[in-house]
C-alpha cells in the first residue's frame, strides 16, 4: 500500500527571533507557530518575551529590528512565553502533524535552552516529527550553486516572503510553503513516512555537515568544532543556563 503524501497534512511551522547567535545563553525575542495547508486555514500566532532581563545584541537589532527596551516594554515574562510555544508546538505534535522548522538546529535547540532555563516541559516529551527545509534541499539537489537561506529557498521554489523575511511568522509561514514546494518537486519524499524521513534527515544532515567541515579544513587549514546534531543540540554535560 502507497503511503499517502505528507504534504495533504497540515503543516506546523515554528520560527523564533532571538537575542544573539549562541544557543546556550542567548534568548527568544518572538516566536510563532503556524498552522499551515492541509485544506485549512492559515493560524498563526505569535508571542512577544521580555527577554527575562537579557539583553538584545546590536546585530541582533539590525537583523529583526527589535532592541532590547522595545522587547522589555512590549514582551511578556520570558517563562510563560517559553511554556505557551512548547506548548503549543506539543499540542500539534501530539495530533500527528509535522512541525517545520528551517535550520532546525538553531531553533529547537534555542527553545530547548529556554525550556531548560524555566523549567518547562521540553517538546521532546511529545516525540514531534520536524521537517527541516534546509536539510531536504540541500540533500535532495546538494550540487545547486548558491546559498540556502531561507530568502534564497523561497526564490528557488517560489514561495513569497509576505512581508520581507527576520520576522518570526512571515518566516514560518515561508518555511512551511518551502516544504510543501519540495515535497511536490520530490514525490518520493512526499511519500516517505514522516517517522522514517525525520531519521532520515537526522543521518543527511550529519553527512552535510562532516562534508562541510572537510570543506572548510581543506580551503582553510581549520574547521568549525562546536558540537552538531539535528533537529537539536543536546545541552553540554555540566553546562548551566
Amino acid at each position: 500500500m502507497t503511503t499517502p503524501s505528507w504534504t495533504r497534512k497540515p503543516l506546523i511551522g515554528f520560527d523564533c527571533e532571538t537575542s544573539g547567535l549562541d544557543v546556550d545563553f542567548d534568548r527568544i525575542v518572538t516566536g510563532s507557530v503556524v498552522r499551515w495547508g492541509g485544506g485549512m486555514p492559515t493560524v498563526a500566532r505569535t508571542w512577544d518575551s521580555d527577554l527575562g532581563g537579557a539583553e538584545i545584541s546590536a546585530d541582533a537589532t539590525t537583523i529583526h529590528g527589535i532592541s532590547t527596551e522595545q522587547a522589555r516594554a512590549a514582551g511578556r515574562p520570558a517563562a510563560e512565553v517559553v511554556a505557551e510555544i512548547t506548548e503549543a508546538l506539543s499540542q500539534y505534535a501530539a495530533e500527528g502533524w509535522p512541525i517545520v522548522v528551517m535550520n532546525a538546529p538553531f531553533d529547537l535547540t534555542m527553545l530547548e535552552r529556554e525550556c531548560d532555563r524555566y523549567g518547562v516541559r521540553s517538546l521532546w516529551n511529545a516525540t514531534p516529527v520536524i521537517l527541516d527545509p534546509r536539510v531536504l534541499d540541500k540533500q535532495l539537489d546538494r550540487f545547486r550553486p548558491g546559498k540556502r537561506t531561507l530568502v534564497d529557498l523561497c526564490h528557488h521554489y517560489r514561495v513569497k516572503l509576505e512581508g520581507g523575511a527576520h520576522n518570526s511568522e512571515v518566516d514560518a509561514k515561508a518555511a512551511c510553503g518551502v516544504t510543501w514546494k519540495i515535497g511536490q518537486r520530490y514525490p518520493r519524499i512526499a511519500r516517505e513516512d514522516l517517522g522514517e524521513l525525520h531519521e532520515m534527515q537526522a543521518a543527511w544532515a550529519k553527512d552535510l555537515h562532516e562534508d562541510f567541515r572537510a570543506y572548510q579544513l581543506k580551503k582553510y587549514g581549520s574547521c568549525d568544532e562546536s558540537p552538531f546534531d539535528w533537529p537539536f543540540i543536546p545541552t553540554p554535560a555540566g553546562a548551566g543556563a
